[in-house]
């Protein structure tokens, strides 16, 4: 008998979400008892807002809602998000430069598709959401990994840029607010590398789902608005997950110049075809309804980000930039590395998160899941008691 044909080579070397395999790992821990806090999904724990809900309950009152849409989205959401962009990201675009995706995961990964061909290298600052990797390499591109550490509140610069740019760059990354340091741009310091891709046409894909979560006056300046001439190479994408509590409505978005535009949707004809419209209702309630709720959970985050900075930063051994935005913290730990805790002498940043779930019941991201060991990432988008109390079992672990 012939032996089946293999799987997919390029599906088989790609690897599993690590947040949500630790998120996953935490809540089989808690479902067996265990008390564990988990500091692991970047997702908050409100609630969606009530108007939001009662948009998707109108929504599907109406038949219309369940029929096939257009692909791209429904033509008023399109035209909502246009406003947005033009409101967040100081960028004017017509509704036919929008497609609304499952999330906006599928935003990033259409992005990649749109702009990478075999053997192109993209260039990726470190540390990076775990996701982006994975994008790139479905794209058949090469992620290049450009590291910049606390020192420098993870900010790459336009130095560290040029030196890893090749013949074959031909896309930057660019995020701020960050997932998963927390760490904001300043406009100088967005106009610096939007210029310096704009110079050496390189595409920019920025993801800007957490730019409305900002604490400390600081603003999230769009790489589009600080370098308006970028406009034509570059990709945005977005989401109502973040801001509004809508993690598993799964409704994000991307913008760009018509061209790029065009192919991900002809993409995403074949893939997906419209987004659930019920979904797409609610979307579009929240960026034209009431902000109120929103405002309030930012309010939240910014009170459990001060709390979590200031307990970390009573840990010998932990060094913690202050995140401007998100709702992640980004500790480098490296000082906790290679002493003995519990009788156990972890030498990197994988060990010291299995040691902290297994002695503190306590369940953090290791920084191998966003570049270099040595960090861990905790997302403060939980219970304020529940935060407080996971701090301090690290703080009597590690006194």
């Amino acid at each position: 008998m012939t032996e089946r044909a293999p799987l997919s080579r390029k599906l088989s070397n790609i690897a599993e979400s690590a947040t949500l395999k630790v998120d996953a790992k935490a809540k089989s821990l808690q479902a067996a008892g265990r008390p564990v806090i988990s500091y692991a999904a970047g997702e908050p724990d409100f609630a969606t807002p009530q108007f939001i809900v009662d948009a998707a309950a109108e929504a599907l009152r109406d038949p219309a809602n369940f029929r096939y849409t257009p692909a791209g989205g429904l033509p008023v959401l399109r035209e909502a998000i246009a406003a947005k962009t033009l409101r967040d990201s100081g960028l004017e675009v017509a509704p036919s430069q929008v497609i609304v995706t499952n999330g906006g995961k599928q935003a990033v990964y259409q992005a990649f598709q749109a702009v990478v061909n075999p053997g192109d290298e993209v260039l990726l600052p470190a540390p990076y959401w775990t996701t982006y990797p994975e994008a790139i390499a479905l794209a058949d591109g090469t992620p290049v990994e450009v590291f910049a550490g606390a020192d420098q509140d993870y900010k790459v610069t336009v130095e560290q840029l040029e030196a890893a740019r090749t013949e074959k760059t031909t896309v930057l990354v660019f995020v701020s607010p960050s997932n998963p340091t927390g760490s904001v741009y300043t406009p100088d310091e967005v106009a610096a590398i939007g210029q310096w891709a704009l110079e050496h046409g390189i595409w920019v894909i920025s993801d800007e789902i957490y730019q409305n979560l900002i604490y400390e006056g600081a603003r999230a300046v769009s790489i589009v608005e600080a370098v308006p001439e970028l406009a034509g190479q570059t990709i945005l994408v977005n989401g109502v997950a973040k801001t509004y509590a809508m993690t598993g409505w799964r409704v994000g978005w991307m913008v760009g110049p018509a061209d790029a535009i065009k192919v991900a949707a002809n993409l995403q004809s074949h893939l997906s075809s419209n987004v659930n419209n019920v979904a797409q209702r609610a979307a579009l309630a929240a960026l034209t309804g009431p902000q109120t709720e929103a405002e309030q959970m930012r309010e939240a985050f910014d009170r459990r980000r001060r709390v979590i900075v200031s307990e970390l930063a009573k840990i010998d051994g932990v060094t913690v930039p202050n995140p401007l935005g998100a709702f992640y913290v980004y500790p480098d730990v490296r000082g906790l590395l290679g002493r003995e805790w519990a009788g156990v002498t972890p030498t990197t940043t994988l060990e010291l998160a299995d040691l902290i779930l297994e002695q503190a019941e306590v369940a953090v991201v290791p920084g191998e899941a966003f570049g270099p060991s040595g960090y861990l990432r905790l997302s403060y988008a939980l219970g304020d008691d529940a935060l407080l109390e996971g701090v301090q079992r690290l703080q009597r672990l590690f006194a």
